[in-house]
């Protein structure tokens, strides 16, 4: 006879909390880390960190809305993953501007190389988490289609921060005096890089 375990929904609830606790410990470290290794860069960072909450948490309440999804804790877990994946999209971007600006360019035109050189990277890595999203969703058991389903949607969402925001964002920031003069501060100094 299988053995059978009856979770009370106070120790689910208690799961769910402790994951959403984590998830924002895990996503202020990542915050933290950004401002001290990119500075002012940080600041872009932690902005499109905020928009991506705010996408996906109006998502996730309208698919609650319109589709019965519910947030379980291996969507949680998902949603935790897909922010250590946006980390590296900044770290891909950032560095290609760095890069430019070590080969002598302007920040403006550092930006907008940067960014022809990053977007390729960060495309083909999004597409292989969709695509690893979309196979655990379809091949894997109901316990686990929360955490395929949130890990894609979080990823879909992270590709529009990207180029709605984040780049659009750098543009205008490399045109100020602060980032664009390469203050110190800025994260785009070409002397401290």
């Amino acid at each position: 006879q299988p053995l059978v375990e009856t979770i009370g929904p106070s120790l689910a609830g208690d799961q769910l909390s402790a994951g959403l606790t984590a998830g924002g410990i895990g996503l202020a470290i990542v915050m933290l880390y950004c401002l001290l290794y990119y500075r002012g860069l940080g600041t872009v960072v932690v902005a499109s960190l905020f928009v991506a909450a705010g996408i996906t948490y109006a998502m996730v309440l309208l698919l609650s809305e319109t589709a019965n999804f519910t947030l379980t804790l291996p969507g949680i877990a998902g949603i935790i993953v897909a922010v250590g994946i946006t980390a590296d999209s900044f770290i891909v971007y950032f560095e290609r501007i760095r890069d430019e600006l070590r080969d002598g360019k302007s920040i403006t035109g550092a930006v907008e190389d940067g960014w022809a050189r990053a977007k390729r990277t960060i495309y083909i890595s999004k597409s292989i988490n969709i695509l690893a999203a979309g196979v655990l969703y379809i091949l894997a058991d109901a316990t686990v289609k929360g955490f395929a389903f949130t890990l894609g949607l979080t990823t879909v969402i992270d590709v529009l921060i990207f180029i709605i925001f984040t780049h659009p964002v750098m543009q205008l920031l490399a045109r100020t005096r602060f980032f664009g003069q390469g203050h110190p501060l800025s994260g785009l100094d070409p002397h401290a890089l």
